[in-house]
């Protein structure tokens, strides 16, 4: 059964779109711990990111180095923080989490509550921020 971020890529469940390329997709969490909160995934589902074959983690991690500095430039933040769990969703994942300290990724902090025309807002800008770095 497809993992529901294999579900996103194929359109069959919504998302907040950040960017995207042939091997990679960005998205906005939906329980962020801060806003701009961004999952980046392989288009190819794999559960372990140390499974990836070399050419899709390489390629994973330069298109996650982008879309960390397209949040860091749509979102006040002192950096953007990275990391990689993958205990809750079977498909690997990287988090960017933009940080005013480090408590900001602390993933035991209550997440934030945001409607949905914020989270278009945000992703609008971050994919904004995207298209201009890329």
């Amino acid at each position: 059964m497809a993992s529901i971020f294999t579900r996103i890529v194929n359109g069959e469940i919504p998302s907040y779109k950040i960017a995207e390329t042939d091997k990679c997709y960005a998205f906005l969490d939906i329980a962020p711990l801060k806003e701009g909160h961004t999952l980046v995934i392989p288009k190819k589902e794999v559960d372990y990111i140390f499974d990836l074959d070399d050419k899709t983690y390489a390629a994973l991690t330069a298109f996650a180095k982008k879309v960390a500095e397209a949040i860091k430039e749509a979102i006040p933040c002192k950096r953007v923080g990275v990391a990689v769990l993958g205990m809750e969703v079977p498909h690997a994942h990287i988090h960017l989490v933009p940080l005013q300290t480090e408590g900001d990724l602390n993933f035991k902090n209550p997440k934030k509550e945001l409607t949905k025309e914020e989270f278009k807002q945000i992703a609008l800008e971050i994919s904004s921020a995207y298209e201009r770095i890329k």
